[in-house]
């Protein structure tokens, strides 16, 4: 790879609009890097437009509702024929919203396996086609640490983002050889506009822009498969995710009440 930031293609980032895609958007600008960014409300990517003015790198923003699987080709269609071939797409958008068990609602759970699950899996189709023909391309998919294991409120969440951790697993092995790269995203308390919301203690709360230039430093420059953050936080949940039933339960109660 040439210098950081300049390898040729242009770099797609979806939920670039809020929280880490906005952030890692503005560090691959920073770098030189073309970045398409998506998200769902114009006005976020206008401000991040204006926000990138000053960078080296050349900012295109693509609103869009990344639900849509049409949508989504669209999108796709113009970065490959206006702005350039994707060589990594950073498939990030997604939201959060707590469920308590006594409240489940498989409304609440069907709303957030679109916004997380269905958004990512658009993306994979819309880009995999042309990078596989090119023989050549990197797709990211950013879950989150709460995937590893049942947690309080999180039956909506965690099963979306443990959907996507197999999901890239599975990919990982099908695409091997094929000169795709696929990564894993799992990061954990990250100060966005979403963890803003939490009222309960986030155990190593990392910011914001440490968050981004560690994702941009591993997509760049590392070929680990998984790439996680901050490090305290993922060793405790690797380690509950080991213990049997027994000792997982208590351990998360008492954590987390």
């Amino acid at each position: 790879m040439t210098a950081a930031g300049t390898a040729p293609g242009t770099v797609w980032i979806t939920g670039a609009g809020s929280g880490i895609g906005r952030a890692t958007a503005l560090r691959f600008l920073r770098a030189g890097a073309v970045v398409a960014g998506t998200a769902r409300r114009a006005e976020t990517l206008d401000s991040l437009a204006a926000e990138a003015a000053g960078c080296t790198g050349r900012f295109h923003a693509l609103p869009a509702d990344l639900t849509e699987a049409a949508a989504t080709a669209a999108v796709v269609r113009r970065i490959e024929t206006e702005i350039g071939p994707v060589r990594l797409a950073l498939l990030n958008a997604g939201t959060h919203r707590p469920m308590p068990g006594r409240d489940f609602s498989a409304a609440t759970l069907r709303q957030l396996l679109e916004a997380n699950v269905m958004t990512a899996a658009n993306g994979i189709e819309a880009v995999l086609p042309a990078m596989l023909a090119r023989r050549s391309g990197q797709i990211a998919i950013v879950a989150s640490l709460a995937g590893y294991g049942g947690l309080p409120t999180a039956a909506a969440y965690g099963a979306g983002k443990a959907a996507l951790i197999n999901m890239a697993e599975a990919l990982r092995l099908d695409l091997e050889g094929s000169g795709v790269a696929v990564r894993l995203v799992n990061p954990g308390f990250v100060k966005t506009p979403l963890t803003d919301r939490n009222r309960f203690p986030m155990p190593f709360l990392m910011p914001v822009e440490a968050a981004a230039a560690r994702l941009w430093q591993a997509l760049e420059y590392g070929r680990q498969f998984e790439i996680v953050f901050p490090w305290q936080f993922a060793l405790i949940m690797k380690a509950l995710r080991l213990l049997p039933y027994p000792a997982y339960f208590p351990l998360v109660r008492r954590a987390t009440g």
